[in-house]
């Protein structure tokens, strides 16, 4: 199993929700509203938002966890969906997770997922 970390585009998030809800058996998803800057620390960016004299940036992060088989498609599907071409189009980290448990059920593993 995999995490799908992808920090987006605020105005973005309906348009790659729409596209991953098109995926068979899509897990599902969390959705955390952000803030943060990237290498241009976002200086000059629209939009910014000042606290303690740093500006950052409102971002989306969204939290998916897959089987290994369906990784490359939610991947894509988010590279795909949150692109503008413009700077702070956001990133996309993978990170393994080692197990899942389905509270409810007490299922584990890739049933939990």
């Amino acid at each position: 199993m995999k995490e799908v970390k992808a920090i987006i585009q605020p105005f973005m998030l309906s348009r790659v929700t729409s596209a991953l809800q098109q995926i068979p058996h899509f897990p599902g998803m969390t959705v955390t509203k952000v803030q943060g800057f990237g290498r241009e620390k976002a200086k000059g960016e629209p939009h910014r938002i000042v606290e303690d004299l740093i500006d950052y940036v409102p971002k989306v992060k969204i939290e998916i966890v897959v089987n290994d088989e369906m990784l490359d498609e939610v991947v894509h599907t988010i590279k795909t969906e949150a692109h503008t071409g413009n700077r702070g189009d956001g990133k996309i980290f993978v990170c393994e997770v080692r197990d899942a448990i389905r509270i409810m059920t007490g299922e584990s593993g890739t049933d939990a997922v």
